[in-house]
């Protein structure tokens, strides 16, 4: 990579958000590392190197330590500092806890929340040494809400959500910036990989990954430590979010999640 730009680090980056965070870096002159355990990451790579940016992808599996350390040590291979990193690899999970598979509600934790405090660990230590950077990461309006019939998914996105805030407040003396980004539903692979797509949440509207990266990445370097992002519908999910009692939300949740039979 040429030492003349500088360098992002993105997870989650085939396809969906994550890959429109990496385009954004791209078109704003920033080389890329990437990441998935994805195969199409590598299709990805070539999509992105149009924009004229160097593009490293690293395939690696964050569900668990050996993985998030394979990326790691990828990004020390470079010789370089990383200056921005997007922390958006992850997961859901539909359906009812008692009758979902425990390994599958396992590997939500493992790469949500697990796998974002390792890699954050390892690369922020990195950036207050150098007293530069910064870090979004991708929480989730489902933060805010009780998540009937995604309860581990909502509950990691909460983690995640308090974890980036409570971050950035300890760095508030530095140079260094932690922006949590919370999109609503987006057109992704997510609904499907989630078993969700005969939900109402599944088949309803979504927005724009590419509009949602946008925003985030605006934030990000903006140092803002946290933007709800997406349509104007989104936007307004979450200012009532912040105020609706959670009975009221987890009986919304539970009517747009519950999966319905036959579809």
């Amino acid at each position: 990579m040429a030492d003349t730009k500088r360098l992002a680090v993105v997870t989650g980056a085939s396809s969906g958000i994550g890959y429109e965070l990496a385009r954004q870096f791209a078109h704003n002159d920033f080389d890329l590392l990437i990441n998935s355990e994805e195969t199409g990451l590598d299709g990805a790579a070539e999509k992105l190197r149009e924009t004229g940016a160097e593009v490293t992808p690293v395939q690696a599996d964050l569900t668990n330590y050996d993985g998030v350390e394979k990326l790691y040590a990828a990004i020390g291979v470079t010789g370089r500092p990383v200056h921005a990193a997007a922390l958006n690899a992850g997961v859901g999970q539909g359906g009812s806890f008692v009758d979902n598979d425990l390994a599958d509600e396992l590997a939500v934790i493992n790469l949500n929340v697990t796998s974002t405090v390792h890699l954050a660990k390892r690369l922020l230590t990195d950036m207050v040494a150098r007293d530069e950077g910064r870090m979004l990461i991708t929480s989730s309006i489902a933060s805010m809400v009780p998540g009937s019939y995604q309860a581990v998914y909502n509950a990691s996105k909460s983690f995640l959500q308090s974890f980036a805030e409570a971050v950035a407040d300890e760095l508030g003396e530095t140079r260094v910036t932690v922006t949590s980004l919370e999109p609503g539903p987006t057109e992704t692979n997510f609904f499907r990989r989630a078993r969700l797509k005969s939900a109402r949440i599944g088949q309803g509207p979504k927005d724009d990954p590419a509009q949602v990266a946008e925003q985030g990445f605006e934030a990000l370097m903006a140092g803002r430590q946290k933007i709800v992002a997406g349509s104007g519908t989104t936007k307004a999910m979450g200012a009532a979010n912040s105020v609706l009692p959670d009975k009221v939300k987890a009986a919304a949740h539970s009517l747009l999640s519950k999966p319905r039979s036959g579809r």
